[in-house]
């Protein structure tokens, strides 16, 4: 099934350009060799980690200057060309897949730590940089980048701004957008802006807090400047088990009540706590209903104090089993069965949909048993893995692409995950970003005059709507459509993507 995603919005689109007329523009300022226009080079492009979905740009580029970027957006500007701009292509939400009248816009060349300020506690990178990388180049300084995605080995922090990535220690150090100071971008139009600054507070609207998370709709991030901090002095995971799910839940709000912000604070069900130590071996109890992963840093002193105030919370909730890391080795090996539950996952199943909603915290144990009401229901297995301290779900639905009907009833599954989400008072996206994966789910969250502030913002920085179209923010005329649906009990499709 063909590609139908919505097409640019603007008012002035310009009829569909041919591929030799568009490539003979682009090459007025790239070089040849960086255009790739054959089909056999387009499909290493033709999905991110939402491969279920595949599509086949028209063109992908491959700059390696700051000049090129500009020349090619402003060919595409000018041609009204699609847009979509990718980094290392890890993005969960569909969030850089193609459009099939667009150009791709790779950004892996843009890999370059252009300079560490330990003094400042900082660092200015190019927006395909590892995150991992980051952290590593700056480990001599004692110090590192705190954001820290399950993909970080591999996610580019450029794509980790766009989506406003998370991972296991953002429930004490906060997301991407509380450790990014400063970002340079290029508009549709090519024009250079830069966003925030080395200072405390800047004048004006706090356009970086909008840029992050943004998708890759208003505009082309080129240069991050990252803020730093310095290892702790001590840190150590406390898990522990439980017989039941919903008190591992309660032990997390327990644990937050108490006055305890620990660095990470993760929960695993039992599905994915037997994949995880069957891949891992990191000595998980396996016959446990859920585990939670609780890491407190600071001083020997702090650390010690919580460690013993924490094991008192979690005997208090019930836990079967509380263990403490006995050093730094032991520690990342409690972190490496969490950092590796969703490969682990593809070791027992064919093919899983993880997705992503986030609630309040109050209310884990209720949506934890209402998605497995739900699982029984769609007739589809799913293991849970999230970041309990802040409320962030990773249901994992797993499912056989090879089985007539299957893909359709994972995505009516997460469909429903995504709306309990916001039935209990959360949101269907934590840090994967709404992509085309979720924006069905944007018409229940979002009514009417909010999605059109959306779309307004959109216009202001891309006036014609070429910057990765069709995705994040549904037009009104989908959301009556997929209102019309849910009233006469339809599934939740995705009509505009090809399934795989």
């Amino acid at each position: 099934m063909a590609l139908d995603i919505e097409a640019p919005t603007g008012t002035d689109a310009s009829p569909r350009v041919s591929i030799s007329e568009l490539r003979s523009a682009l090459e007025r300022g790239l070089p040849a060799a960086y255009i790739l226009t054959e089909t056999e080079q387009l499909r290493p492009y033709e999905c991110d980690g939402l491969s279920a979905y595949r599509q086949i740009p028209r063109a992908v580029v491959l700059p390696d200057r700051i000049e090129q970027v500009q020349h090619i957006l402003r060919v595409c500007h000018k041609l009204r060309v699609p847009v979509v701009a990718r980094g290392a292509g890890t993005s969960l939400s569909g969030g850089s897949l193609p459009h099939a009248e667009g150009v791709l816009l790779s950004l892996s060349k843009f890999n370059q730590i252009i300079t560490i300020d330990p003094d400042n506690r900082c660092a200015r990178v190019q927006p395909g940089v590892r995150n991992l990388a980051i952290s590593e180049a700056v480990a001599p300084y004692g110090l590192y980048y705190a954001p820290d995605p399950s993909s970080q080995i591999a996610c580019s922090i450029g794509g980790n701004v766009a989506e406003n990535a998370g991972g296991v220690h953002c429930l004490k150090y906060g997301l991407t957008v509380h450790n990014i100071i400063s970002v340079t971008m290029l508009t549709m139009e090519g024009e250079t802006l830069t966003l925030g600054s080395g200072g405390l507070d800047g004048p004006g609207y706090d356009l970086l807090a909008v840029l992050n998370g943004s998708e890759g709709m208003l505009g082309v991030i080129v240069d991050i400047t990252v803020k730093l901090l310095p290892k702790p002095v001590v840190a150590q995971v406390v898990m522990a088990a439980f017989d039941r799910v919903d008190q591992g839940g309660q032990a997390v709000a327990d644990i937050i009540a108490s006055g305890i912000i620990p660095g990470g604070l993760e929960m695993m069900d039992n599905g994915i706590i037997r994949a995880a130590e069957d891949f891992v071996h990191a000595g998980y109890p396996v016959e446990a209903e859920a585990i939670l992963l609780c890491e407190l840093d600071g001083t020997a002193a702090e650390v010690a104090e919580q460690v013993a105030q924490v094991r008192t919370v979690l005997e208090q909730a019930g836990a079967t089993e509380i263990r403490t890391s006995r050093d730094d080795q032991e520690r990342a090996l409690f972190w490496a069965g969490r950092k590796a539950a969703f490969p682990a996952v593809g070791r027992i199943s064919p093919d899983y949909y993880c997705m992503d909603g986030t609630i309040p915290r109050r209310e884990l144990g209720k949506v934890l048993n209402q998605i497995q009401e739900l699982s029984r229901q769609y007739g589809l297995g799913v293991v849970n893995v999230f970041h309990a301290g802040d409320g962030n779900l990773h249901p994992l639905i797993m499912y056989d692409a090879n089985q007539p009907g299957q893909l359709e009833q994972a995505e009516a599954l997460g469909g429903a995950i995504l709306e309990l989400c916001i039935q209990v008072g959360g949101t269907i996206t934590g840090e994967h970003g709404v992509g085309v994966e979720k924006i069905n789910q944007m018409c229940v969250q979002f009514n009417t005059p909010e999605l059109e502030q959306f779309h307004a913002l959109k216009a202001a920085f891309d006036e014609y709507g070429l910057l990765n179209p069709g995705k994040a923010i549904p037009t009104l005329a989908r959301c009556a459509e997929f209102g019309a649906m849910h009233v006469h009990g339809g599934q939740l499709p995705f009509p505009e993507l090809e399934r795989f």
